[in-house]
Protein backbone atom coordinates (compact mmCIF):
# COMPACT_ATOMS: atom_id res chain seq x y z
CA UNK A 1 0.00 0.00 0.00
CA UNK A 2 1.28 3.09 -0.98
CA UNK A 3 1.64 6.20 1.27
CA UNK A 4 -0.93 8.10 -0.63
CA UNK A 5 -3.63 5.59 -0.08
CA UNK A 6 -2.21 4.91 3.83
CA UNK A 7 -2.73 9.29 4.30
CA UNK A 8 -6.10 9.28 2.27
CA UNK A 9 -9.50 10.41 4.28
CA UNK A 10 -12.06 7.68 4.50
CA UNK A 11 -15.39 8.62 2.43
CA UNK A 12 -19.05 6.94 3.14
CA UNK A 13 -18.21 4.58 0.33
CA UNK A 14 -15.36 2.62 2.35
CA UNK A 15 -17.59 1.56 4.73
CA UNK A 16 -19.10 -1.58 4.49
CA UNK A 17 -16.64 -3.18 2.95
CA UNK A 18 -15.09 -5.06 5.59
CA UNK A 19 -14.89 -9.02 6.49
CA UNK A 20 -16.81 -9.78 9.11
CA UNK A 21 -13.98 -10.41 11.46
CA UNK A 22 -12.68 -7.09 10.81
CA UNK A 23 -15.68 -5.63 11.54
CA UNK A 24 -15.90 -7.39 14.76
CA UNK A 25 -12.43 -6.28 15.44
CA UNK A 26 -13.06 -3.19 15.48
CA UNK A 27 -16.02 -3.67 17.49
CA UNK A 28 -13.68 -4.88 20.24
CA UNK A 29 -11.03 -1.90 19.79
CA UNK A 30 -13.59 0.75 20.71
CA UNK A 31 -14.97 -1.27 23.01
CA UNK A 32 -11.78 -2.21 25.22
CA UNK A 33 -10.52 2.06 23.99
CA UNK A 34 -13.13 2.48 26.62
CA UNK A 35 -13.06 0.45 29.15
CA UNK A 36 -9.22 0.98 29.75
CA UNK A 37 -10.10 4.94 28.87
CA UNK A 38 -11.98 4.65 32.04
CA UNK A 39 -9.85 2.61 33.95
CA UNK A 40 -6.69 4.74 33.56
CA UNK A 41 -9.11 8.32 33.72
CA UNK A 42 -10.25 7.18 37.18
CA UNK A 43 -6.47 6.97 38.32
CA UNK A 44 -5.22 9.84 36.23
CA UNK A 45 -7.89 12.17 37.75
CA UNK A 46 -7.21 11.12 41.44
CA UNK A 47 -3.22 11.29 40.31
CA UNK A 48 -3.73 15.10 39.19
CA UNK A 49 -6.07 16.45 41.64
CA UNK A 50 -3.76 15.23 44.46
CA UNK A 51 -1.00 17.07 42.21
CA UNK A 52 -3.40 20.02 42.90
CA UNK A 53 -4.05 19.64 46.83
CA UNK A 54 0.01 19.12 47.45
CA UNK A 55 -0.86 15.02 48.54
CA UNK A 56 0.46 12.10 46.84
CA UNK A 57 -2.94 10.64 45.22
CA UNK A 58 -2.83 6.67 44.52
CA UNK A 59 0.41 4.89 44.44
CA UNK A 60 0.55 1.76 46.48
CA UNK A 61 -1.42 -1.02 44.57
CA UNK A 62 0.77 -1.72 41.03
CA UNK A 63 3.38 0.66 39.99
CA UNK A 64 2.46 4.73 40.74
CA UNK A 65 -0.75 3.72 41.72
CA UNK A 66 -1.59 2.51 38.35
CA UNK A 67 -3.82 -0.75 39.64
CA UNK A 68 -5.73 0.78 42.02
CA UNK A 69 -8.62 1.60 39.74
CA UNK A 70 -8.55 -2.38 39.36
CA UNK A 71 -9.04 -2.68 42.76
CA UNK A 72 -11.35 -0.67 44.16
CA UNK A 73 -13.53 -2.21 41.42
CA UNK A 74 -12.59 -5.81 42.32
CA UNK A 75 -13.54 -4.28 46.06
CA UNK A 76 -17.08 -3.10 44.69
CA UNK A 77 -17.64 -6.35 43.57
CA UNK A 78 -17.73 -8.14 46.41
CA UNK A 79 -19.85 -5.70 48.19
CA UNK A 80 -23.53 -6.69 49.36
CA UNK A 81 -26.00 -6.29 46.38
CA UNK A 82 -28.64 -4.33 48.11
CA UNK A 83 -31.96 -4.68 46.24
CA UNK A 84 -35.21 -2.48 47.93
CA UNK A 85 -37.99 -4.46 48.70
CA UNK A 86 -40.35 -2.38 46.46
CA UNK A 87 -37.81 -2.15 43.85
CA UNK A 88 -38.62 -3.08 40.21
CA UNK A 89 -36.57 -5.61 39.83
CA UNK A 90 -36.08 -6.19 36.00
CA UNK A 91 -35.68 -1.85 35.36
CA UNK A 92 -33.37 -1.43 38.38
CA UNK A 93 -31.18 -3.91 36.61
CA UNK A 94 -31.14 -2.74 33.29
CA UNK A 95 -31.35 0.36 34.53
CA UNK A 96 -27.31 1.12 34.79
CA UNK A 97 -26.63 -1.07 31.26
CA UNK A 98 -28.93 1.15 29.46
CA UNK A 99 -26.24 4.27 30.47
CA UNK A 100 -22.92 1.96 29.99
CA UNK A 101 -24.03 0.80 26.60
CA UNK A 102 -25.48 4.45 25.41
CA UNK A 103 -22.09 5.89 26.40
CA UNK A 104 -19.86 2.99 24.72
CA UNK A 105 -22.01 3.14 21.41
CA UNK A 106 -21.05 6.89 20.44
CA UNK A 107 -18.15 4.99 19.89
CA UNK A 108 -18.69 3.42 17.11
CA UNK A 109 -18.79 6.56 14.47
CA UNK A 110 -15.76 8.26 16.21
CA UNK A 111 -13.00 7.69 13.19
CA UNK A 112 -9.72 6.91 15.32
CA UNK A 113 -7.58 7.55 11.66
CA UNK A 114 -7.50 7.38 8.19
CA UNK A 115 -7.57 4.54 5.70
CA UNK A 116 -4.74 2.01 6.87
CA UNK A 117 -3.98 -1.43 5.58
CA UNK A 118 -4.78 -4.31 7.74
CA UNK A 119 -3.73 -7.85 6.92
CA UNK A 120 -4.42 -6.70 3.20
CA UNK A 121 -7.03 -4.97 3.57
CA UNK A 122 -7.61 -1.03 3.10
CA UNK A 123 -10.01 -0.01 5.64
CA UNK A 124 -10.46 3.34 7.63
CA UNK A 125 -9.84 3.43 11.27
CA UNK A 126 -13.63 3.67 12.09
CA UNK A 127 -16.36 1.06 13.01
CA UNK A 128 -18.67 2.85 11.00
CA UNK A 129 -19.99 6.11 9.03
CA UNK A 130 -23.34 6.85 8.30
CA UNK A 131 -24.19 10.60 6.50
CA UNK A 132 -25.81 11.52 9.92
CA UNK A 133 -23.25 10.29 11.96
CA UNK A 134 -23.56 12.98 14.46
CA UNK A 135 -27.11 12.88 15.31
CA UNK A 136 -26.39 9.01 16.01
CA UNK A 137 -23.76 10.74 18.79
CA UNK A 138 -27.16 13.03 20.21
CA UNK A 139 -29.41 10.16 20.06
CA UNK A 140 -27.16 7.76 21.95
CA UNK A 141 -26.17 10.62 24.72
CA UNK A 142 -29.92 11.60 24.96
CA UNK A 143 -31.01 7.68 25.48
CA UNK A 144 -28.81 7.56 27.93
CA UNK A 145 -30.85 9.90 29.88
CA UNK A 146 -33.38 6.97 30.34
CA UNK A 147 -30.60 5.50 32.61
CA UNK A 148 -30.75 7.94 35.41
CA UNK A 149 -34.46 8.50 35.25
CA UNK A 150 -35.07 4.62 35.35
CA UNK A 151 -32.72 4.30 37.95
CA UNK A 152 -34.57 6.95 40.20
CA UNK A 153 -38.12 5.11 39.78
CA UNK A 154 -36.93 1.59 39.91
CA UNK A 155 -36.00 2.46 43.15
CA UNK A 156 -39.48 2.23 44.34
CA UNK A 157 -38.27 5.59 46.81
CA UNK A 158 -39.83 9.00 46.68
CA UNK A 159 -36.46 10.87 46.93
CA UNK A 160 -34.31 8.90 44.40
CA UNK A 161 -37.38 8.90 41.87
CA UNK A 162 -37.21 13.12 41.97
CA UNK A 163 -33.10 12.87 42.39
CA UNK A 164 -33.71 11.08 38.80
CA UNK A 165 -35.82 13.61 37.21
CA UNK A 166 -33.69 17.00 38.48
CA UNK A 167 -30.78 14.85 37.17
CA UNK A 168 -32.58 14.35 33.95
CA UNK A 169 -33.99 18.01 33.53
CA UNK A 170 -29.99 19.12 34.37
CA UNK A 171 -28.51 17.02 30.80
CA UNK A 172 -31.84 17.60 28.77
CA UNK A 173 -31.51 21.27 29.34
CA UNK A 174 -27.78 20.99 28.45
CA UNK A 175 -28.39 18.78 25.40
CA UNK A 176 -30.18 21.63 24.07
CA UNK A 177 -27.51 24.25 23.66
CA UNK A 178 -24.34 21.59 22.93
CA UNK A 179 -27.15 20.12 20.05
CA UNK A 180 -27.28 23.89 18.52
CA UNK A 181 -23.40 24.58 18.97
CA UNK A 182 -22.99 21.54 16.66
CA UNK A 183 -25.38 23.57 13.77
CA UNK A 184 -22.31 25.95 13.38
CA UNK A 185 -20.36 22.81 12.33
CA UNK A 186 -22.75 21.33 10.01
CA UNK A 187 -23.20 24.74 8.59
CA UNK A 188 -19.30 25.08 7.76
CA UNK A 189 -18.29 21.14 6.82
CA UNK A 190 -21.60 21.16 4.72
CA UNK A 191 -21.99 17.29 6.19
CA UNK A 192 -22.82 15.27 9.32
CA UNK A 193 -20.48 12.31 8.64
CA UNK A 194 -17.62 12.27 10.96
CA UNK A 195 -15.06 11.62 8.65
CA UNK A 196 -16.58 14.21 6.19
CA UNK A 197 -16.06 16.67 9.15
CA UNK A 198 -12.60 15.59 9.90
CA UNK A 199 -11.66 16.19 6.67
CA UNK A 200 -13.03 19.44 6.43
CA UNK A 201 -10.60 20.72 8.83
CA UNK A 202 -7.43 18.99 6.80
CA UNK A 203 -6.94 22.20 4.55
CA UNK A 204 -6.28 25.60 5.88
CA UNK A 205 -9.04 28.29 5.45
CA UNK A 206 -8.26 30.74 2.83
CA UNK A 207 -9.34 34.68 4.35
CA UNK A 208 -9.24 37.04 2.12
CA UNK A 209 -8.02 40.96 3.71
CA UNK A 210 -7.54 43.76 1.36
CA UNK A 211 -7.36 41.65 -1.32
CA UNK A 212 -4.47 39.23 0.41
CA UNK A 213 -4.99 35.58 0.57
CA UNK A 214 -4.26 34.68 4.28
CA UNK A 215 -4.01 31.11 5.34
CA UNK A 216 -6.27 30.37 8.55
CA UNK A 217 -5.72 26.76 11.05
CA UNK A 218 -8.56 24.79 9.36
CA UNK A 219 -9.93 23.59 13.49
CA UNK A 220 -12.81 24.81 14.02
CA UNK A 221 -12.23 25.10 17.59
CA UNK A 222 -10.71 28.21 16.01
CA UNK A 223 -13.09 29.21 13.30
CA UNK A 224 -16.16 28.72 15.32
CA UNK A 225 -14.74 29.95 18.74
CA UNK A 226 -18.41 30.20 19.96
CA UNK A 227 -19.42 27.41 18.94
CA UNK A 228 -16.48 25.57 20.54
CA UNK A 229 -16.91 27.37 24.18
CA UNK A 230 -20.56 26.57 23.96
CA UNK A 231 -19.92 22.70 23.09
CA UNK A 232 -17.45 22.46 25.90
CA UNK A 233 -19.31 23.77 28.08
CA UNK A 234 -22.58 22.09 27.55
CA UNK A 235 -20.69 18.76 27.80
CA UNK A 236 -19.55 19.20 31.03
CA UNK A 237 -23.30 19.79 32.01
CA UNK A 238 -24.59 16.81 29.90
CA UNK A 239 -21.22 14.56 31.62
CA UNK A 240 -22.27 15.35 35.03
CA UNK A 241 -18.71 16.84 35.78
CA UNK A 242 -17.80 19.77 38.04
CA UNK A 243 -18.64 22.56 38.55
CA UNK A 244 -22.08 20.85 37.48
CA UNK A 245 -21.94 17.85 39.67
CA UNK A 246 -25.29 18.30 41.25
CA UNK A 247 -26.33 14.70 41.23
CA UNK A 248 -23.40 13.73 43.47
CA UNK A 249 -23.39 16.44 45.04
CA UNK A 250 -23.49 16.03 49.06
CA UNK A 251 -27.20 17.20 49.20
CA UNK A 252 -27.77 14.63 47.07
CA UNK A 253 -26.19 11.36 48.83
CA UNK A 254 -29.19 10.59 50.28
CA UNK A 255 -31.31 11.60 47.31
CA UNK A 256 -30.03 11.28 44.54
CA UNK A 257 -30.79 8.57 41.44
CA UNK A 258 -28.16 6.05 42.58
CA UNK A 259 -28.90 6.44 46.40
CA UNK A 260 -30.94 2.91 46.30
CA UNK A 261 -27.74 1.21 44.09
CA UNK A 262 -24.81 -0.65 45.53
CA UNK A 263 -22.07 -3.07 44.45
CA UNK A 264 -21.43 -3.65 40.57
CA UNK A 265 -25.02 -1.56 39.90
CA UNK A 266 -23.62 1.18 41.64
CA UNK A 267 -20.19 0.54 39.92
CA UNK A 268 -21.75 1.12 36.24
CA UNK A 269 -23.09 4.08 37.32
CA UNK A 270 -19.91 5.83 37.90
CA UNK A 271 -18.32 3.87 35.01
CA UNK A 272 -21.15 5.17 32.42
CA UNK A 273 -19.91 8.38 33.64
CA UNK A 274 -16.42 8.13 32.75
CA UNK A 275 -17.22 6.24 29.75
CA UNK A 276 -19.04 9.41 28.61
CA UNK A 277 -16.63 11.95 29.62
CA UNK A 278 -14.17 9.99 27.38
CA UNK A 279 -16.08 9.97 24.43
CA UNK A 280 -17.56 13.39 24.65
CA UNK A 281 -13.73 14.31 24.78
CA UNK A 282 -13.12 11.86 21.29
CA UNK A 283 -16.52 13.86 19.96
CA UNK A 284 -14.75 16.92 21.05
CA UNK A 285 -11.80 16.21 18.88
CA UNK A 286 -13.55 14.94 16.03
CA UNK A 287 -15.83 17.73 15.52
CA UNK A 288 -13.44 20.87 16.81
CA UNK A 289 -9.68 19.66 17.01
CA UNK A 290 -9.25 18.32 13.85
CA UNK A 291 -10.01 14.58 14.82
CA UNK A 292 -6.53 12.22 13.97
CA UNK A 293 -5.23 15.03 12.00
CA UNK A 294 -2.01 16.50 13.87
CA UNK A 295 -1.52 19.99 14.87
CA UNK A 296 0.84 22.68 13.31
CA UNK A 297 4.16 21.92 14.17
CA UNK A 298 3.96 17.89 13.32
CA UNK A 299 2.35 18.97 10.14
CA UNK A 300 5.88 20.07 8.67
CA UNK A 301 6.66 16.47 8.83
CA UNK A 302 5.50 14.85 5.30
CA UNK A 303 4.02 11.25 7.00
CA UNK A 304 2.71 13.24 9.63
CA UNK A 305 -1.24 12.06 8.94
CA UNK A 306 -0.11 8.64 7.50
CA UNK A 307 -0.06 5.34 8.61
CA UNK A 308 -0.81 4.92 12.19
CA UNK A 309 0.69 7.93 13.79
CA UNK A 310 -2.33 10.07 13.51
CA UNK A 311 -4.12 7.44 16.41
CA UNK A 312 -1.01 9.18 18.69
CA UNK A 313 -2.59 12.98 17.48
CA UNK A 314 -6.06 11.56 18.37
CA UNK A 315 -5.31 9.97 21.96
CA UNK A 316 -3.01 13.00 22.88
CA UNK A 317 -6.14 15.35 21.61
CA UNK A 318 -8.44 13.23 24.25
CA UNK A 319 -5.78 13.10 26.67
CA UNK A 320 -5.54 16.78 26.76
CA UNK A 321 -9.28 17.45 26.82
CA UNK A 322 -9.62 14.92 29.84
CA UNK A 323 -7.05 16.87 31.97
CA UNK A 324 -9.52 20.13 31.35
CA UNK A 325 -12.06 17.71 33.14
CA UNK A 326 -9.93 17.07 36.27
CA UNK A 327 -8.70 20.68 35.90
CA UNK A 328 -12.10 22.02 36.20
CA UNK A 329 -12.77 19.61 39.03
CA UNK A 330 -9.89 20.64 41.21
CA UNK A 331 -10.42 24.66 40.52
CA UNK A 332 -14.32 25.30 40.54
CA UNK A 333 -16.92 25.09 42.99
CA UNK A 334 -20.44 23.47 42.66
CA UNK A 335 -22.92 25.89 41.25
CA UNK A 336 -26.05 25.56 42.70
CA UNK A 337 -29.29 23.77 40.52
CA UNK A 338 -30.87 27.09 40.06
CA UNK A 339 -27.55 29.06 38.97
CA UNK A 340 -26.94 26.03 36.86
CA UNK A 341 -30.57 26.17 34.63
CA UNK A 342 -30.85 29.57 34.63
CA UNK A 343 -27.47 29.55 32.73
CA UNK A 344 -27.75 27.04 30.20
CA UNK A 345 -31.44 28.32 29.13
CA UNK A 346 -30.60 32.09 29.77
CA UNK A 347 -27.21 32.44 28.76
CA UNK A 348 -25.76 29.48 26.32
CA UNK A 349 -29.18 28.93 24.58
CA UNK A 350 -29.56 33.22 23.77
CA UNK A 351 -25.81 33.40 22.91
CA UNK A 352 -25.77 29.95 20.56
CA UNK A 353 -29.14 31.17 18.53
CA UNK A 354 -27.33 34.71 17.76
CA UNK A 355 -23.85 33.45 16.86
CA UNK A 356 -26.03 30.92 14.67
CA UNK A 357 -28.02 33.82 12.87
CA UNK A 358 -24.78 35.30 12.42
CA UNK A 359 -23.02 33.17 11.09
CA UNK A 360 -25.92 32.45 8.68
CA UNK A 361 -25.70 35.55 7.69
CA UNK A 362 -21.93 35.84 7.38
CA UNK A 363 -22.20 32.93 4.78
CA UNK A 364 -24.78 33.78 2.35
CA UNK A 365 -22.94 37.14 1.68
CA UNK A 366 -19.59 35.18 0.80
CA UNK A 367 -20.10 35.81 -2.82
CA UNK A 368 -20.81 38.91 -2.61
CA UNK A 369 -18.07 41.35 -3.88
CA UNK A 370 -15.76 42.51 -1.30
CA UNK A 371 -17.37 46.30 -1.03
CA UNK A 372 -20.80 45.01 -0.30
CA UNK A 373 -19.88 42.13 2.07
CA UNK A 374 -17.66 44.81 4.31
CA UNK A 375 -21.23 47.05 4.16
CA UNK A 376 -23.52 44.60 4.86
CA UNK A 377 -20.95 43.71 7.91
CA UNK A 378 -20.92 46.90 9.10
CA UNK A 379 -24.63 47.46 9.33
CA UNK A 380 -25.05 43.90 11.13
CA UNK A 381 -22.68 44.90 13.18
CA UNK A 382 -23.77 48.48 14.31
CA UNK A 383 -27.43 47.10 14.77
CA UNK A 384 -26.13 44.35 17.18
CA UNK A 385 -24.10 47.21 18.80
CA UNK A 386 -26.91 49.69 19.21
CA UNK A 387 -29.11 46.87 20.16
CA UNK A 388 -26.61 46.07 23.10
CA UNK A 389 -26.38 49.86 24.09
CA UNK A 390 -30.47 50.36 24.29
CA UNK A 391 -31.00 46.92 25.55
CA UNK A 392 -33.92 47.78 28.65
CA UNK A 393 -31.81 46.96 31.75
CA UNK A 394 -32.82 44.92 34.47
CA UNK A 395 -31.10 46.57 37.52
CA UNK A 396 -33.55 47.32 40.56
CA UNK A 397 -33.97 50.67 41.67
CA UNK A 398 -32.26 52.49 44.40
CA UNK A 399 -33.99 52.36 47.42
CA UNK A 400 -34.70 55.40 48.97
CA UNK A 401 -32.96 56.49 52.03
CA UNK A 402 -33.70 54.62 55.46
CA UNK A 403 -35.74 57.45 56.85
CA UNK A 404 -37.72 58.57 54.07
CA UNK A 405 -38.56 54.67 53.77
CA UNK A 406 -39.42 55.50 57.83
CA UNK A 407 -41.29 58.38 57.23
CA UNK A 408 -43.67 56.62 54.28
CA UNK A 409 -45.22 53.77 56.50
CA UNK A 410 -48.68 53.91 57.07
CA UNK A 411 -50.28 54.70 59.78
CA UNK A 412 -50.94 51.93 62.50
CA UNK A 413 -47.54 50.11 61.79
CA UNK A 414 -45.46 47.85 63.76
CA UNK A 415 -43.11 49.55 66.22
CA UNK A 416 -39.56 49.61 64.70
CA UNK A 417 -36.32 49.18 66.36
CA UNK A 418 -33.85 52.07 67.43
CA UNK A 419 -32.20 53.25 64.19
CA UNK A 420 -29.07 53.52 65.64
CA UNK A 421 -29.18 50.01 67.17
CA UNK A 422 -28.79 50.97 70.83
CA UNK A 423 -31.31 49.49 72.84
CA UNK A 424 -32.74 51.87 75.68
CA UNK A 425 -33.04 50.67 78.92
CA UNK A 426 -35.56 49.17 80.22
CA UNK A 427 -37.83 50.53 82.83
CA UNK A 428 -37.75 47.56 84.87
CA UNK A 429 -33.66 47.98 85.37
CA UNK A 430 -34.15 50.37 88.44
CA UNK A 431 -37.00 48.35 90.47
CA UNK A 432 -34.85 44.95 89.75
CA UNK A 433 -31.78 46.16 91.01
CA UNK A 434 -33.32 48.15 94.33
CA UNK A 435 -35.23 44.55 95.10
CA UNK A 436 -32.35 43.10 95.13
CA UNK A 437 -30.25 41.98 97.93
CA UNK A 438 -26.72 43.55 98.76
CA UNK A 439 -24.03 41.62 98.58
CA UNK A 440 -21.96 43.37 101.21
CA UNK A 441 -23.23 44.34 104.32
CA UNK A 442 -22.23 47.42 106.09
CA UNK A 443 -20.91 47.10 109.79
CA UNK A 444 -23.75 48.36 112.36
CA UNK A 445 -23.91 49.09 115.95
CA UNK A 446 -24.72 45.92 116.78
CA UNK A 447 -22.02 43.92 114.86
CA UNK A 448 -19.09 42.81 116.88
CA UNK A 449 -15.41 41.28 116.33
CA UNK A 450 -15.56 37.27 117.66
Amino acid sequence: MNLYLAAQDPTLADFGKDPWWLVLGKIVFAFVFGLLATLLGVWFERRVVGRMAVRPGPNQVGPFGLLQTLADGLKMAFKEDILPRTADKVVFFFAPTISVICAVTSLSVVPFGPMVSIFGHHTPLQVTDVSVAVLVILACSSMGIYGIVLGGWASGSTYPLLGGLRSSAQMISYEVAMGLSIVAVFMTAGTMSTSGIVAAQGDATELTIAGQQIPAPGWYAILLLPSFIIFFIAMVGETNRAPFDLPEAESELVAGFMTEYSSLKFALFMLSEYVSMVTMSAVTTTLFLGGWRAPWPITLWAGANSGWWPMLWFFGKVIALVFVFVWLRGTLPRLRYDQFMRFGWKVLLPINLVWILVLSGLRSIEDWQTKDRLLATGIGAGVLLLATLFWPSRKKAPKPPLQEQVNSRPHGSFPLPPMDLQVPPSPRTKRVVAEREPANVVAGSESGEV
